[in-house]
């Protein structure tokens, strides 16, 4: 654990280190770019060597692919606990996002010329679900679900290979539950480039959305405007906001569900006075003990866990905007909630109460658990039904509306230098 204090001299240079740029070296960097070069030139061929290098499994091209059968099989045996639970959480997700559908519409501007907007779903999208350290079931549902809502054709899923080739089963049922058919064993570098530049048994996606480790976001960062992507989402972080009313083992069980995830993310505990840092100290050393993968959350805790002591909730919202938090957790009295929200613009998602875990935003809340890190919350925000659609303007201008913009157009023409943008208006009034 380290400290700061955001009275303490240093502290905003001593934070801009911590928070330095994720992106990593420009060694990192260039290892990622070769990776994706070799998928583009080499197709089939790249994605075998870079799937028995990196997940130790050797496929052949005919076996990327997941036999549809074995998805269904999957589903028929995850038990019905486990299948209701499934469901319960796509029913949660389906009725959140199905309230930001978006719709066409036409209307008249001031010239009395029609103008709108028209929506159109994406044509072919790749979903990556990470599945290197644990397979994340949930994450078929935060992105699966939201593009069966806006009823894309084509929904291709990519997640990294098990033992012997093999992929989870809870998240193969997860996916029959979801309605997804086309699912390959490929994850990594490889598979982000196997969605951009497609191969002889891989089509190319529009866009690429889901969440992954450091490499996974990096590729994707590099393949952009070959492909469209989503908000570039992971390694996970966490903020908890908690005052002296916080219950020390809520906090603490937060922090380490998030550094469950793994290195890479961030880990913030922000207090407000020095008894409530201890406390949650002692509750996280206590927990851990219990953990099935204690050692790995350890070593999160000893390398990207920081303590920040604020003063009031004042300079509590200054660092929320400038760190921009993928998961925040409100954990103060609750009289002071609402107009701390109402201070703070850049945060992923918000867990209002020591009652609103953000496991709940993990699994089944509704909203899509893929979220802004490293950052990212200052511009982007989380994913929504509305990233799966494009948008086109339409414009409609008859004899009487054109007449009416056409001393615009005219003025603009002159004022740009631009004759023939006022000529292609102006030829319409001539006989």
């Amino acid at each position: 654990m380290r400290l700061l204090r955001y009275t303490d001299p240093g502290f905003a240079e001593d934070l801009a280190v911590y928070c330095q740029n994720t992106r990593g070296t420009p060694e990192f960097r260039a290892e990622v770019a070769r990776i994706l070069q070799a998928v583009e030139r080499k197709g089939d061929e790249a994605i075998v060597e870079f799937t028995s290098q990196f997940d130790g499994v050797q496929l052949s091209p005919e076996q990327f692919k997941v036999d549809p059968e074995e998805i269904k099989n999957a589903a028929r045996s995850l038990g019905k606990s486990n299948s209701r639970a499934v469901k319960i959480a796509i029913h949660c997700v389906e009725d959140f996002h199905k309230r930001s559908l978006p719709v066409s519409w036409k209307g008249k501007n001031p010239h009395g010329a029609t103008v709108g907007e028209q929506f159109y779903p994406l044509e072919r999208v790749g979903l990556y679900v990470p599945g290197g350290n644990v397979p994340l079931v949930s994450t078929v549902i935060m992105t699966a679900v939201l593009a069966r809502l806006a009823k894309v054709p084509e929904i291709a899923v990519f997640t990294p290979p098990g033992p012997q080739g093999a992929v989870n089963p809870g998240l193969l049922a997860a996916l029959h539950f979801c309605g997804i058919k086309e699912v390959y064993r490929l994850g990594g570098v490889q598979a982000i480039g196997a969605m951009a530049f497609g191969s002889a048994t891989i089509r190319p996606v529009n866009k690429i959305f889901g969440p992954g480790n450091a490499y996974v976001t990096e590729a994707k960062r590099q393949v952009f405007g070959i492909a469209g992507v989503d908000l570039l989402p992971g390694p996970s972080e966490i903020m908890v906001i908690a005052d002296a009313s916080a219950k020390p083992a809520f906090v603490a069980a937060d922090l380490l569900a998030q550094a469950e995830h793994g290195l890479g993310g961030r880990i913030f505990l922000v207090a407000t006075n020095d008894e409530i840092v201890a406390k949650v100290n002692e509750e996280m050393n206590r927990q851990v003990a219990d953990l099935s993968r204690a050692p790995l959350i350890q070593s999160v805790l000893n390398t990207d866990f920081l303590v920040i002591r604020v003063d009031d909730l004042d300079q509590a919202a200054v660092l929320v905007d400038k760190i921009a938090p993928e998961h925040l957790g409100l954990q103060f009295e609750s009289r002071l909630i609402n107009g701390f929200i109402k201070k703070i613009r850049h945060a992923g998602a918000i867990f209002v109460g020591g009652h609103s875990p953000v496991v709940l935003g993990d699994f089944t809340a509704g909203p899509s658990h893929t979220l802004p890190t490293g950052g990212t919350g200052r511009f982007f925000s989380g994913l929504s039904v509305t990233d799966f659609f494009r948008r086109s303007s339409l414009i409609h201008y008859g004899p009487r509306s054109l007449a009416l913009a056409r001393p615009v157009v005219e003025t603009f023409s002159r004022l740009e230098q631009l004759d023939a943008h006022g000529r292609s208006l102006q030829i319409r009034f001539e006989k």
